[in-house]
């Protein structure tokens, strides 16, 4: 479970987590291709994050660059289960 407290000790750019999902209503729906989604959780530069995700042959480099952030709160904390005030500090 994220913290805000894990948030604030971490540095930034720090890779939180990161795994695959299918592209689909049950998974982490972001276009339905049914394709196998990597998605990429970091913290930023003043103890906020984000999630970012694109298709899972992409590195996790790439994906952090180029990516799609996951905007959807059911998304969000399906992925990264997290406290309230963490989930207050996602940059969406």
């Amino acid at each position: 479970m994220l913290t805000l407290e894990m948030l604030k000790e971490m540095p930034e750019d720090t890779i939180i987590a990161t795994g695959t999902a299918l592209d689909e209503p049950n998974g982490l729906f972001m276009a339905n291709t049914g394709k196998m989604l990597r998605w990429v959780a970091v913290r930023g530069g003043i103890h906020d994050w984000a999630i970012y995700c694109h298709f899972a042959f992409n590195p996790v480099e790439w994906i952090l660059r180029f990516g799609d952030k996951v905007h959807f709160d059911s998304h969000i904390k399906k992925l990264v289960p997290c406290d309230d005030e963490a989930f207050k500090m996602y940059r969406h």
